[in-house]
Parts: structure tokens; sequence; C-alpha cells
């Protein structure tokens, strides 16, 4: 719910929120995408993972992954926190795929709402 009531902190409206668990693969992230892709009511996807359970790496390379194969016509904005941050970031930052990358949940929230 700290997802959802920072977005609204800073001027958003949370449409959806999806929690894929801690042992999510590739396949549910991009399920996942496609039902927030879906719902008319979503302007921007904001995706929050702190890596205790899994590597922030392997995490992103499975956004980045879901992101290629769906048609995401709103902003997606990624903030990870936890084991391997720096090697996500950087596997972010050098994909061909247009993701915000967010320091922490207060600038991730702060950047989906701008991106609107």
């Amino acid at each position: 719910m700290a997802t959802m009531d920072i977005i609204q902190m800073h001027g958003g409206s949370p449409a959806n929120f999806l929690d894929v668990g801690g042992g999510a693969d590739e396949k549910q992230v991009e399920e996942a995408f496609k039902i927030l892709s879906n719902d008319p009511k979503v302007e921007a996807i904001l995706v929050n993972i702190f890596g205790g359970i899994m590597k922030c790496d392997t995490i992103a390379t499975g956004i980045i992954n879901a992101a290629k194969n769906v048609k995401m016509d709103v902003p997606l904005v990624v903030r990870l926190e936890g084991t391997n941050v720096e090697a996500a970031k950087k596997l972010i930052d050098n994909s061909d795929v247009p993701i915000i990358s967010a320091d922490d949940l207060d600038d991730a929230a702060k950047k989906a709402v701008a991106a609107i």
C-alpha cells in the first residue's frame, strides 16, 4: 500500500495494483505488463522491487525482456533496491527499452506522475 499512497501524495491516482510475488519469473512479469497495459485507466506503470529474495539484476533482465515482448503505450518507471542493484541499473540504462529508472520509491512516484 505504501507505493499507492506515495503516488497519491505526489498527485497521482493509482488505477491498479498488482503484486507478482517474490518468486515471479519473466513470463509472470510479462503477463502482469499485459494486464496493466490493457487497463485504459493505467497511464504509467511503476515497478517497485526490493530484491531481498531475488537478485536485482535477474529482476531487471526479466523486466527488460517482458517490456520488449509487450506493446506498452505508457511510461514504465522502475525502482530496484537490494542485491546487485548497481548491475541491475546498468542493465536498464543500457537496454534499448524506454525505462525510467528511479533511485528510491519517492523518486519513482514523482517520475511516474510527471511522465503522464
